[in-house]
């Protein structure tokens, strides 16, 4: 007999099958009580990504893919992905085998489903299935390669800047002080060009020449401005500096190989960007450096397998399950469409307000440097408190929902994230509540 639950299950694979072959993505009504319905997304129009991103029929389309809240306009996906429906559906069916075999599952089967979604994933990155492990989040990856790092000595210098994220700052003094190291900080410039990017790390990095690990992040959190990770990576290889980046927003929402960026520790979320199930991440070591790694809290595994170097537990069974179908819906759009959009979509109210007396956007229009996430000032007040009252001004009144950034060496800031269920409207009523921001 067909059950309801057999029946979604079967129905989010086939949506998965049918996004391998490119044909069409199902879009999930979960009405209670009633099994999926699928509404057709075709393929991507065949033409050059700046093109295909102002096709407004299409990204409406794969807009209709997210069950999103009438509550108020979303502006902050920065924080997590929305699963698009054919994602959220497999994940249910997902939940509901995990629930329903239990251990009788977890024991005999996960293990072979797990590896799948491991090299499913390596692929997407460009990397061996046996130079990534699975973490929770790109915190949890980031904090056991810095605290694990065990290249550093007493005397030595580690290196981040003002952009890179609160917790790993917190990492990497934590790990100097523990080494008897020293912690030196940099302040990414403001407003940022590639030259001065460069300029500002090679002058710190030939000014702490004891420096012997570098933190960069490649898609800020804050300004959601984009290093130069290759070329940064680079100076600090000549110097005999490791670097470690902190990835966690770049996985979906720019084109991203990791064997082009040259450097050997990330990590990364598939929560964020790829549309995976909250508790979704990837730490990546290349094969060659895992000896610069510590094994785990006394880890007594092999000494050459990644696995011995981050330890989570009992994995979230249904969520490793579902990275796959994350991975599928996001591969069946195409990563370089997706960013073009993103960009198309950030570009839409960033090079408008930029024009607005009072308004201070942060990140370049360089699409080399940014990608959907960009900050801003009004007036250029830099305090908690004014940045917290416009994000609340733009929710109460505009009923635009974006979040306050802090740690910036010229003060806090507001992010802007939009996202594929948004849209040129959504831009556009935007920069018309800056405008009457700005004029108070």
């Amino acid at each position: 007999m067909t059950t309801r639950r057999d029946f979604v299950h079967r129905a989010a694979l086939a949506s998965a099958a049918s996004l391998l072959a490119g044909s069409t993505v199902p879009s999930v009504a979960l009405a209670a009580g009633q099994p999926p319905r699928f509404d057709v997304l075709p393929s991507p129009p065949r033409d050059r990504p700046e093109v295909v991103a102002r096709d407004e029929e299409y990204w409406r389309k794969v807009a209709a893919q997210y069950k999103v809240t009438d509550r108020v306009t979303n502006l902050e996906a920065g924080f997590f992905g929305m699963m698009a429906q054919p994602v959220l559906a497999a994940y249910h069916a997902n939940i509901d085998r995990v629930n329903r075999e239990s251990s009788f599952f977890a024991r005999r089967e996960f293990g072979a489903i797990a590896a799948t979604a491991r090299t499913r994933v390596a692929e997407a990155l460009g990397v061996a299935a046996t130079e990534i492990a699975f973490s929770r989040n790109a915190t949890e990856a980031l904090q056991s390669l810095i605290g694990q790092y065990n290249r550093l000595a007493g005397g030595d210098t580690v290196m981040y800047a003002d952009l890179d994220y609160n917790a790993m700052q917190f990492a990497m003094n934590a790990l100097a002080e523990r080494r008897g190291a020293t912690v030196a900080r940099l302040d990414i410039p403001e407003p940022a060009s590639r030259d001065a990017i460069l300029d500002v790390y090679t002058r710190a990095l030939d000014a702490h020449p004891r420096t012997r690990l570098l933190l960069l992040t490649h898609c800020n959190n804050k300004t959601g401005l984009i290093l130069p990770v290759r070329e940064v990576a680079d100076l600090a290889r000549a110097r005999g500096v490791d670097v470690v980046l902190d990835a966690a927003h770049s996985f979906g929402q720019v084109p991203l190989a990791l064997p082009g960026l040259g450097v050997d520790f990330v990590g990364l979320n598939l929560h964020k960007w790829i549309g995976a199930p909250v508790g979704a991440g990837v730490m990546y070591i290349r094969e060659s450096r895992l000896d610069a790694i510590d094994r785990a809290h006394g880890d007594e595994g092999p000494l050459n397998r990644i696995d011995s170097r981050i330890h989570t537990g009992t994995s979230d069974f249904a969520t490793v399950m579902t990275i796959p179908e994350a991975l599928d819906f996001q591969q069946s759009i195409g990563i370089a469409n997706k960013a073009a959009r993103l960009r198309y979509l950030r570009d839409r109210w960033a090079v408008a307000a930029r024009e607005i007396p009072g308004v201070d956007v942060l990140t370049p229009d360089d699409p080399g440097l940014v990608g959907a996430i960009t900050g801003f000032r009004v007036h250029g007040r830099g305090s908690r408190e004014a940045n917290q009252a416009v994000a609340r001004t733009l929710l109460e009144e505009f009923g635009l929902f974006t979040v306050w950034r802090n740690g910036l060496a010229k003060g806090d800031c507001v992010r802007v994230t939009p996202a594929l269920y948004n849209g040129p409207a959504d831009a556009d009523r935007l920069v018309a509540a800056l405008r009457r921001l700005a004029s108070r």
